[in-house]
């Protein structure tokens, strides 16, 4: 059994410009996806997509707009929204109110993946 408090997580936090995560469980968890509370911050446009994982996100705060590329659809998330990234979806976050959510991920982060140049973690 794993059971862990969010305020113990400095050492399993990662942060990028435009976020910071939490990284709940990871691949040496042994769960077959990982888990993360993550926050997106305010004003800010993160470019996304996921080429090696597949994703899911359930926001628990905040408010966001999310637009998928290919279609150039426009998704506003609020608490209570999920989306998921069944087919490696390339989008933009485009954050309004600090956004606050729970993302899973298939296969699990390794623990220290931030976004490459083309939008995605790498495969670790």
């Amino acid at each position: 059994m794993i059971v862990r408090n969010l305020k113990d997580m400095a050492d399993r936090t990662v942060r990028a410009e435009t976020w910071e995560s939490r990284r709940l469980l990871l691949r040496a968890d042994g769960m077959g996806f990982s888990m993360h509370d993550t926050i997106l911050y305010k004003g800010t446009r993160t470019e996304m997509h996921y080429k090696n994982h597949l994703e899911a996100v359930y926001c628990i705060e905040g408010h966001a707009k999310l637009t998928d590329l290919a279609t150039g659809e426009v998704y506003e998330l609020t608490p209570g929204s999920l989306y998921a990234l069944n087919e490696h979806d390339h989008h933009v976050l485009e954050v309004i109110e600090d956004f606050r959510c729970v993302c899973v991920f298939n296969p699990a982060l390794v623990g220290p993946e931030t976004h490459g140049e083309d939008g995605a973690y790498p495969l670790l």
